[in-house]
């Protein structure tokens, strides 16, 4: 990374879900340098946020999304990608659709006033895992999804980390998700995220997870989400137990914009 005396960068929120976005199409910041990412997204020493999104030239797409947590790992972020779709449409690479290279492979999205319509990859059925208390589903990101009820009283933080940080999924970590169903077509879901290691207001991936569980516990799509940030709706087709067409939506917006000495 050169030397600067400051960099730019907006901060987007989606649905609670909040994060660092930056220009980096000319390179100023190096996006192997994983303690960029620990900096930006510090709550007491950096800007802090959920996740640093760098926007990047792409020649055989709209552009490039490049993803960490706040611990520098680097994972699919959906209202992460939803923020980085705002974010190209404000500095005028796409209009109201576009194509783009993420994490986990290549999304299409379109744009209406705050709204983004986000493709999100098929799940296959390998990919969703049931067990007679929980589901494992790995949307781009792995998750855990429990359903409970009155999940308003349940201390996220900790039974999210007991299980996070238990022997099955100590190394690798895992998201986990309690969801609590309000009908058919709609549930409410409380996250606790690894790599930010604590409750988050929204995760979009973990939505899509819970979305998928809800249908095969008896749901119907689209399911509309209830997150502690705000709504989310997620639409697929469950054909052979695997989710295909998966679509997450919600809105996404520019908080502030600012600079920081690096």
């Amino acid at each position: 990374m050169e030397h600067m005396a400051s960099i730019e960068f907006y901060k987007y929120q989606g649905t609670g879900n909040d994060f660092v976005v930056v220009d980096n199409r000319l390179q100023r910041l190096d996006r192997n340098d994983k303690t960029i990412a620990q900096k930006l997204c510090d709550r007491k020493f950096g800007v802090g946020s959920d996740g640093l999104i760098l926007i990047e030239n792409h020649d055989e797409y709209d552009f490039e999304m490049v993803f960490f947590n706040p611990d520098g790992s680097q994972s699919m972020c959906g209202n992460g990608s939803r923020c980085a779709v705002k974010f190209a449409e404000f500095l005028g690479i796409i209009k109201d659709k576009t194509t783009f290279l993420s994490t986990d492979g290549v999304h299409q999205a379109t744009i209406e006033g705050d709204i983004v319509r986000l493709s999100m990859q098929d799940v296959a059925q390998s990919e969703i895992n049931t067990f007679p208390e929980h589901f494992t589903i790995n949307t781009g990101s792995p998750h855990y999804v429990i359903f409970a009820s009155n999940i308003k009283d349940k201390d996220v933080k900790e039974e999210g980390a007991n299980i996070r940080y238990s022997d099955e999924f100590a190394a690798n970590g895992i998201n986990v998700n309690f969801v609590e169903k309000q009908s058919k077509n709609k549930i409410s879901v409380r996250t606790y995220e690894r790599g930010v290691e604590n409750e988050t207001l929204s995760c979009g991936t973990g939505v899509t997870a819970c979305a998928i569980a809800h249908v095969l516990h008896g749901g119907v799509s689209p399911v509309e989400i209830e997150t502690l940030g705000g709504q989310l709706s997620v639409e697929f087709e469950l054909k052979n137990e695997s989710a295909t067409n998966v679509w997450l939506i919600g809105p996404a917006k520019n908080v502030f914009k600012g600079e920081i000495t690096l």
